[in-house]
């Protein structure tokens, strides 16, 4: 039984990684699919996903800005305020907006992807480290904090590009144009000005040369 107790308008701290550490990420094409089952998954109707597999499949150069149902209005359950995606693992903050809607949205990207990728790789099983993690984030100031780990968790890692494409930092830093982030909590904090914020993550980036101490508190 899970022990985080999901609570509407609450933001929590999700995070998981492969069944024993393995990637879940092997090229573009994965990494492309997690992001548009993001997109998809998060509504209070079912079907899209679906509908985008028979819409991509008969205009295969489509991008997801050219499909009908996605430029809908739509009832999304949680909102998305950061994100980065590894080779082996992911880290979200997420804000719930309607009951259950962290469950329901995490079941459905964890099964959708999971049977994508054993489809493509020809496996069977699970493809997590059970289910997903999930911590309350109980102050503005950790939230404020917790964004920056989540931003620069690829350097973190040790990952060389520094603009990591798979995360919503470059949505942070205005170096991206389409975004499915609700940036606003964090970036309210900075007068909206992407300049404030990369300064912030300068200032912080001193806690990001050591990995354990920022899981130690981030994690926990």
């Amino acid at each position: 039984m899970r022990k985080t107790k999901f609570t509407n308008w609450e933001y929590y701290h999700i995070y998981n990684r492969g069944v024993d550490k393995r990637k879940i990420f092997g090229d573009t094409k994965d990494y492309e699919r997690f992001l548009i089952s993001i997109e998809l998954l998060n509504d209070k109707n079912d079907g899209l996903m679906t509908a985008w597999k028979d819409f991509e499949r008969n205009h295969p150069r489509a991008k997801l800005s050219d499909f009908p149902a996605y430029n809908k209005k739509r009832k999304r359950i949680v909102d998305f305020i950061a994100y980065c995606i590894n080779p082996n693992h992911y880290h979200f903050i997420l804000k719930q907006l309607a009951d259950r809607g962290i469950e329901r949205f995490m079941h459905k990207l964890g099964t959708s992807y999971t049977n994508y990728f054993n489809t493509r790789s020809e496996r069977s099983g699970s493809l997590f480290q059970g289910s997903f993690k999930a911590v309350r984030i109980e102050s503005n100031a950790k939230l404020l904090y917790l964004s920056a780990y989540i931003n620069e968790n690829h350097i973190i890692h040790g990952y060389k590009n520094k603009l990591w494409k798979y995360s919503s930092l470059l949505e942070y830093l205005g170096k991206r144009k389409t975004c499915f982030c609700n940036k606003n909590v964090i970036m309210d904090k900075f007068n909206n000005s992407s300049a404030e914020y990369a300064e912030f993550l300068k200032e912080n980036s001193s806690y990001a040369k050591d990995k354990k101490e920022w899981e130690k508190y981030y994690l926990e």
